[in-house]
């Protein structure tokens, strides 16, 4: 079967498993809308944050931004993962050992003040709403490229999915709906990374393949890289470019912000205890480290195989995928010399192709040739990253309207039935309000 038609076959039967579910574990009162009643396993809540934390960022920026980078990009990696630690240690556990729905809540009655509860709802659904356009954002590009169709059809395709199983189920539909979510996306990273690290190395652990040498005789994998980087005119793979002290502030200042990401705090509310909240944080991040490993290592076979692939080739010869990233516009190839070859270079003057990061995990696996249904597993991977992190943003921005505004501030007499349409009201305003791609240009 062709890439398109695989894609159609794993997105049916992703999608089709996260509405089961969602119909499975509808929520019929605020507990179990807010917090999913509470009583989440803790392995269950570590797999379901892991994949609210690895957003479209993880799973396609941040490995072709280590893919570009080189070494400078693994701040990302270390701010990221520090940032979680800090959350998972000094944070988490003691905003579930206070008891509260959400963290607006926790603040209002932490420190006596409605004035502080209204401040703490403004931020969590301005961080909220701006994160969640870049979610759908991304999930539109995926459509756009393999099922090929417009970026605003795709975003609209992906807001009506999360929109069913968030308002549905609530945190009780979200949480087991990332528990599937999370099972797709570190399978459809998991196995293109094997593939490609047995083709390259016959290394079957990715990992291990980083550090080992190319089965074409070429020497190790990343000295390999850093002599194409040099004749190309880039910068040398593995060193980098910025002082210790840029590496050091740029990774406290990732930290400081994952630290506060609202959508991944909540998660640590929906469990027994507070034994629970810490043995789900250390789940989580075992469940991160397996992508968080790999990244490296698909961002530097990605980079070795863009530059053998692209580097002085013929355009007219150039495989299918070419051409069809090229109509994303993530890919571009100017011939200023009208040679009608392209000349991947450092220097920008003479160089004829640009490239986005973005395009780097998604394209891999037709770069390096692989099977069409390894091509397709990983566009459902990528909508699966996507979507778990935006029902997470959606459901803190439902609560916050619902249960703080409403509920603690201005309409303290409503019913819980009141407020349950509230928070799923508010899910639909949000959607339906959100710029499409084409209304930010």
């Amino acid at each position: 079967m062709s890439v398109q038609m695989w894609t159609y076959v794993f997105v049916f039967l992703s999608f089709g498993l996260y509405i089961g579910i969602a119909i499975w574990s509808r929520a019929g009162s605020t507990k179990e809308f807010y917090v999913a009643g509470g009583g989440v396993h803790p392995v269950a809540n570590g797999m379901a944050t892991a994949a609210d934390w690895m957003s479209a960022a993880s799973f396609i920026s941040m490995t072709g931004l280590i893919s570009f980078l080189g070494r400078d990009g693994t701040f990302y990696l270390m701010g990221w993962t520090g940032g979680y630690v800090l959350l998972a240690l000094l944070l988490a556990p003691y905003l579930r050992k206070f008891g509260k729905f959400t963290v607006p809540d926790f603040i209002g009655d932490r420190y006596y003040s409605q004035s502080a509860r209204l401040v703490a709802v403004f931020c969590a659904i301005v961080i909220s709403f701006i994160y969640v356009c870049g979610q759908m954002q991304g999930a539109g590009i995926v459509f756009s490229r393999f099922l090929e169709v417009d970026v605003t059809t795709g975003v609209i395709i992906g807001m009506a999915i999360v929109f069913f199983y968030a308002v549905l189920g609530g945190m009780k539909g979200i949480t087991y709906t990332q528990v599937a979510q999370y099972c797709v996306l570190i399978f459809a990273f998991m196995v293109p990374a094997i593939f490609i690290s047995i083709m390259m190395t016959g290394q079957v652990i990715p990992q291990i393949g980083f550090g080992s040498e190319l089965v074409d005789g070429s020497g190790y994998l990343l000295d390999r890289l850093d002599g194409l980087s040099q004749e190309l005119g880039f910068a040398t793979y593995t060193e980098g470019q910025r002082s210790t002290q840029d590496v050091f502030f740029i990774t406290a200042a990732l930290m400081f912000g994952t630290a506060g990401l609202p959508h991944v705090i909540i998660r640590f509310f929906t469990v027994p205890n507070v034994r629970d909240a810490r043995r789900s944080a250390g789940y989580a991040m075992i469940f991160i480290a397996i992508l968080y490993t790999t990244a490296p290592t698909v961002a530097a076979f990605a980079r070795t195989n863009l530059i053998n692939s692209v580097s002085n080739a013929e355009y007219s010869a150039m495989p299918d995928w070419f051409g069809k990233w090229e109509t994303t516009k993530l890919i571009s190839f100017d011939d200023k010399n009208n040679d009608g070859k392209i000349q991947y270079l450092g220097d920008l003057e003479r160089n004829e192709l640009t490239v986005s990061a973005d395009i780097m995990v998604m394209a891999n696996p037709e770069i390096a040739g692989l099977p069409n249904w390894v091509v397709a597993l990983v566009t459902a991977g990528a909508l699966a990253a996507a979507l778990s992190t935006a029902a997470g943003l959606l459901l803190v921005i439902s609560t916050s309207v619902a249960h703080d505004m409403l509920k603690r501030t201005f309409m303290p007499s409503i019913t819980e039935k009141q407020e349950l349409l509230s928070a799923r009201l508010s899910i639909f305003c949000l959607l339906y309000t959100s710029p499409s791609p084409r209304d930010r240009g």
